[in-house]
């Protein structure tokens, strides 16, 4: 596909990079020389520096013949009206743009409509419905969604005392009597996709797939929380922790925020009356103990700085035993926090980019790719991707186990008519099925890019 994307900050950057690895034609524009100098020694793109709402600018970087633009600079105003231009200098070009500002997210149907835009995404309303669904596991570090939410894949660490530590793969159906597949395995610096054989350690990090009610039944198992939190402590009064205390709320949550800004708060009693808001300071410790985080089932830190962020779920983890939830905006502190445990770590910036990937894949796989969805499990070493299978694929109507896979592949489940199956050396998989494939080599587009 002919890609363009405007705007080259964290968003625009990862979007350049994950796409052209994915063998996309990606032009990228910003008004900054270093910021397209800099992406483009990085990824195989054309960068063109200059403001990407001049139909001159779009022009020269192929406006005409693209199959896409993407807007993703900082303001909303600017975003819309490179979409709006595209669409008037494009011949069948489709548009996104990241739209951060509330007024204009209750608009998104209406703006979609009226400038013919394919998305709009807010990365606040993004951020918040990914932590709402690492709320219902409270156990689980990341939560991934298949086959229109009928499959769940779900990562946690082992603990001592867990009846996994010292199991083979191979006897923990016998063991616990559940239907799940347990496709990756983190241990320190490595990652595997084990086979029968492989023996689960204490402190490992694993990924298991199925559906919700098979994951919740494997977690009960396990002696581990599967319900979802009933009450819940929000530091920060943003527009994610409003988006996301809205969504506790319509499921029963109890929600407590705490909040510095006296105006913000006015603001925050009004939009959410159900909620206990409370004007202070998150990082005082006497406030966080007179209003229960010793007692609290998750906390969640939203501050807009990130070093409070880390250092307040820190201190939850010493006082509490509640789920964690740390937003971080900086990229650059992932491999620094991540030996801190921090419960699930956010990165608004990530998952915007992550749910405009899934919709240029979706409008890719129309185009001939038959990859419906794809996440990183583990950056860089493990992909969990989902195809779907036309009547003319190899691997149409033969058992798995007579299939020549190639080496570091699983095939995790099979969605067939709406019913997830874990497979096994007989199943087969049918014509309209969808796959779902666990893999630590990365360049898969087809099916058949499973075989040998």
């Amino acid at each position: 596909m002919q890609i363009i994307i405007v705007g080259c900050g964290n968003v625009g950057g990862t979007l350049a990079e994950q796409l052209s690895r994915e063998d996309h034609n990606i032009t990228v524009i910003d008004t900054k020389a270093e910021r397209i100098r800099d992406i483009t020694e990085r990824c195989d793109v054309m960068g063109i520096t200059g403001n990407g709402a001049v139909r001159s600018v779009q022009m020269e970087a192929g406006i005409e013949e693209a199959d896409l633009l993407i807007a993703v600079t900082d303001s909303d105003e600017l975003n819309l009206l490179c979409c709006l231009i595209a669409k008037k200098a494009g011949r069948t070009c489709q548009t996104i743009a990241r739209v951060r500002n509330p007024h204009y997210s209750k608009e998104a149907a209406f703006l979609k409509d009226e400038l013919g835009l394919a998305m709009v995404i807010n990365p606040e309303l993004a951020a918040a419905y990914e932590i709402a669904r690492l709320l219902k596991y409270p156990k689980a570090i990341k939560v991934e969604t298949f086959a229109k939410g009928r499959a769940e894949l779900l990562k946690f660490r082992v603990t001592n005392g867990n009846p996994l530590v010292g199991c083979q793969l191979k006897d923990i159906p016998a063991k616990l009597h559940c239907d799940v597949l347990i496709c990756t395995v983190e241990r320190g610096e490595d990652v595997a996709i084990p086979d029968g054989n492989f023996t689960i350690l204490d402190g490992d990090l694993i990924s298991v797939v199925s559906t919700s009610k098979n994951l919740q039944q494997f977690f009960r198992k396990m002696g581990m929380a599967s319900a979802r939190v009933k009450n819940s402590m929000i530091i920060g009064g943003g527009s994610t922790s409003y988006y996301l205390a809205k969504q506790l709320l319509a499921n029963g949550i109890q929600v407590k925020i705490v909040e510095r800004d006296k105006d913000r708060c006015r603001s925050l009693c009004d939009l959410l009356p159900e909620a206990t808001i409370i004007l202070g300071d998150g990082t005082d410790r006497s406030l966080l103990t007179e209003e229960g985080i010793e007692n609290t089932q998750s906390f969640i830190t939203m501050t807009n700085i990130d070093e409070e962020n880390i250092m307040l779920s820190l201190y939850a983890k010493m006082v509490s035993h509640a789920k964690l939830v740390t937003k971080v905006h900086r990229i650059s502190y992932n491999e620094l926090i991540g030996p801190l445990d921090l419960g699930s770590v956010i990165y608004p910036k990530y998952i915007t980019a992550e749910n405009i990937i899934r919709y240029v894949r979706a409008l890719s796989n129309s185009m001939g790719s038959n990859v419906e969805t794809l996440y990183k499990l583990i950056e860089d070493k493990a992909e969990a991707l989902e195809f779907y299978i036309r009547g003319d694929s190899p691997v149409v109507g033969v058992p798995l186990q007579d299939l020549n896979l190639k080496s570091n592949i699983l095939i995790a489940a099979i969605n067939h008519n709406g019913s997830i199956i874990t497979p096994g050396g007989q199943s087969r998989i049918y014509r309209g099925d969808t796959v779902i494939v666990i893999t630590t080599r990365t360049g898969l587009h087809d099916i058949r890019d499973i075989l040998q």
